[in-house]
């Protein structure tokens, strides 16, 4: 199990890396609406451009904490947590924009892989005592 919560870690870390310091100005499918880039995404959603580079920072900076609680796990949890709330936001506002559902998806794994890490981190702490 700790396995699988390593290896769900760094696709969940790399996925929310890759979106937003790497694929920040791609056109991509996942796009909500019909916007080009993650600035004309967040447009879509009616938000500013400060709104979108706060929530791009608290994302890099909660998948960095979730890479470094492979070895020190006591920040998993609010990492995790921190997550899990902006990626049901992500989803929300993908179905508040009627998008079709292939653009729901990378939000939708991304919120189910944290999702599994926080249960597979709380049976392994209740296993512990």
């Amino acid at each position: 199990m700790k396995n699988i919560k390593s290896i769900l870690i760094l696709l969940v870390s790399s996925t929310i890396i890759n979106v937003w310091l790497i694929r920040f100005n791609d056109e991509t499918i996942y796009r909500g609406g019909d916007s080009l880039n993650m600035l004309e995404e967040f447009g879509v959603y009616g938000f500013s451009e400060t709104f979108t580079y706060i929530i791009g920072f608290i994302k890099v900076s909660c998948a960095i904490f979730l890479l470094i609680s492979i070895y020190y796990n006591k920040i998993l949890l609010p990492a995790a947590y921190v997550i899990i709330a902006l990626m049901f936001g992500a989803v929300f506002m993908h179905f508040n924009v009627n998008d079709e559902l292939i653009k729901f998806l990378p939000a939708t794994l991304v919120l189910i892989s944290t999702l599994v890490i926080v249960f597979i981190n709380n049976k392994q702490i209740s296993n512990e005592k």
